[in-house]
């Protein structure tokens, strides 16, 4: 049974005005009250493929959207717990089906106009739960087959219905809010088709109809170079002295491809704070000691992403996809994945065995699966090919498929990364130390998700950002998810549907039935135990097999306070809104 939860939050008097109580922040260690003014400047590793975030699946636009967008709630930046955000409280009903969310009164757009419910039920109706928006989410909004629905209270008041109990719902509300006056005109309920709503906010668009409530608003965009906002004068947030948010004036995302330039750009001067590799960590820590202007930090990631390596079990070639399917074949080939070497080399020692969907760091969820990872042994890896009838070489001591065709095929990783290229060196070099032929296949980070949902390639170098409930995850890990790329043929025809189950592994359906359930029972306990079972069938079964889990690494200029990295390269989790320039 779900508690009646109401979070009610700090009141601050604003003069000369009946707007409601901002929402103060800035109670997290080292925080400090800022003064006003000044340019941040930071990188992205391309050009954002729209201005509309639910257009496009893009970590640049994301990046960028996370500063200009709100949503109902968001993290605490400390306590990884939910806090409220355009929501200044919600209520949850006895039996965990009616979530009723209370609007914060007074808060404005970018543009000046009123922000209020139908801003939140056109969101989720026309845009997140629409199911032709790129980058929306309706498959959350079904729960058995049956639909979520929400509904305008009031002007400040909006309510979810769910057709049964829903533990992890309350996290999933950080989508962002968009404003009905500027995108109606795009949506089904402004007489659009619903695909038309990804055309919203093209890259060439007027700034002005680009609005948010976030910290900031768009100021500029050019193609390919920068991405320039400025300071929303009608952010809602104060600090802990009751200062307006953000202290920022301008905030701009250099378009830097190449991780090694955007390094250079650093050390220039040119930007002021970049997120790096271990492989970069020790020079940069050295230029520090040495006295350079910055500051390198580090921390254990519960959030980031930590690389896999995937085979298509539905690859074109019917041998490769046979062989794939066999779970044999993916554990012998664990045994020649060298992740000490790769964590050694790659990651320079900051990066530890991975778990297997749940960071090590999450107490909350975490089984250690470490033994099933295995050891770095390629005699015991030849010997497991040998058992599954790989045995046979041809003159270049590459084994044979059976029917005779060498075992050969393409590893598809990012070349813009700082870490992909090297880990796949090393996988194709020990991998032909067992007879299995890796060729290269180069392509932009930006493009592997899609490549991967496209499902043209054969093993892939990719990776997914951990969260505090595997709930959050389940499109991933759920067999039949809309993110389950490595088996696309368990994935229901269209959204709605159910998952193919008949095209599961036995293990897949078990898997599919703890994550069904789990998202079910309200009890703890019950949810730990089955996320328990999931992460040991998911060790013994390898969907995909993870690699390494990276430590967050940060640098960032003397000329800025309040810089706080302890939450993981991902969207929304470094409080840009309390960086100040000293």
């Amino acid at each position: 049974m779900l508690k009646r939860t109401t979070l009610v939050l700090l009141s601050l008097a604003l003069a000369g005005g009946s707007l409601a109580a901002p929402k103060k922040i800035g109670a997290l260690p080292g925080v400090v009250s800022g003064k006003s003014g000044g340019t941040y400047t930071l990188t992205l590793g391309d050009s954002p493929q729209s201005l509309f975030y639910y257009g496009a699946i893009d970590n640049n636009l994301g990046l960028v959207s996370q500063q200009l967008f709100d949503g109902l709630v968001e993290f605490n930046l400390n306590t990884y717990k939910i806090e409220p955000a355009l929501a200044e409280s919600w209520t949850v009903s006895p039996d965990g089906k009616t979530y009723t969310f209370n609007l914060r009164k007074g808060v404005k757009w970018s543009d000046g106009q009123t922000f209020d419910a139908d801003d939140v039920v056109f969101t989720y109706k026309n845009i997140i739960m629409n199911p032709e928006a790129r980058a929306g989410d309706a498959g959350n909004f079904k729960l058995d087959g049956k639909d979520i629905t929400i509904a305008k209270v009031d002007a400040d008041t909006v309510r979810f219905t769910l057709p049964r109990p829903a533990p992890a719902f309350l996290l999933q509300q950080r989508y962002f809010i968009m404003p009905k006056h500027k995108l109606l005109k795009y949506s089904q309920e402004g007489g659009a088709k619903a695909a038309d709503i990804n055309s919203a906010w093209p890259t060439n668009v007027n700034e002005a109809e680009v609005v948010g409530t976030g910290p900031f608003k768009l100021s500029n965009y050019t193609t390919g170079q920068k991405v320039t906002l400025v300071r929303n004068p009608n952010y809602w947030k104060v600090d802990a002295s009751g200062k307006k948010l953000p202290y920022l004036d301008k905030l701009e995302f250099l378009v830097i491809r190449d991780p090694q330039a955007q390094v250079a750009q650093f050390l220039a001067g040119n930007v002021d704070q970049i997120n790096i590799s271990g492989a970069q960590f020790p020079d940069l820590k050295q230029k520090e000691v040495s006295g350079a202007p910055f500051k390198v930090l580090r921390s254990t990631a519960l959030f980031g992403s930590p690389p896999f390596v995937a085979y298509n079990f539905d690859a074109k070639d019917a041998q490769l996809a046979k062989v794939f399917s066999d779970v044999r074949f993916r554990r012998a080939m664990q045994s020649a994945l060298n992740r000490e070497r790769i964590i050694d080399t790659v990651y320079n020692g900051l990066a530890s065995l991975p778990g297997h969907g749940v960071a090590p760091a999450n107490k909350a969820f975490y089984t250690n699966t470490t033994r099933q990872l295995g050891s770095f042994d390629l005699t015991a890896a030849g010997r497991a090919l040998d058992a599954i009838g790989l045995s046979k070489k041809n003159s270049a001591g590459v084994r044979l498929l059976p029917n005779g065709k060498p075992l050969e095929f393409d590893l598809t990783y990012g070349t813009d990364s700082s870490v992909y290229p090297p880990i796949a060196t090393i996988i194709q070099s020990d991998f032909a130390k067992i007879g299995v032929k890796v060729n290269l296949k180069g392509i932009l980070s930006s493009k592997l998700l899609s490549t991967g949902m496209g499902g043209d390639w054969e093993m892939i170098l990719h990776a997914f950002g951990d969260q505090p409930d595997p709930e959050l995850r389940r499109p991933i890990w759920q067999p039949g998810g809309s993110l389950y790329y490595w088996h696309r043929t368990t994935q229901p025809a269209k959204d709605g549907d159910p998952a193919v189950t008949s095209k599961m592994a036995p293990w897949e359906k078990d898997i599919y039935k703890i994550f069904s359930d789990a998202a079910t029972t309200t009890s703890a306990s019950q949810r730990k135990a089955l996320y328990t079972r999931w992460q040991l069938l998911f060790a013994q079964n390898l969907p995909v097999t993870p690699i390494a889990k990276p430590e967050n690494i940060g640098a960032v200029s003397n000329k800025y306070g309040n810089y706080i990295y302890n939450l993981g390269v991902i969207p929304g989790y470094n409080p840009v809104p309390l960086i100040y320039q000293k």
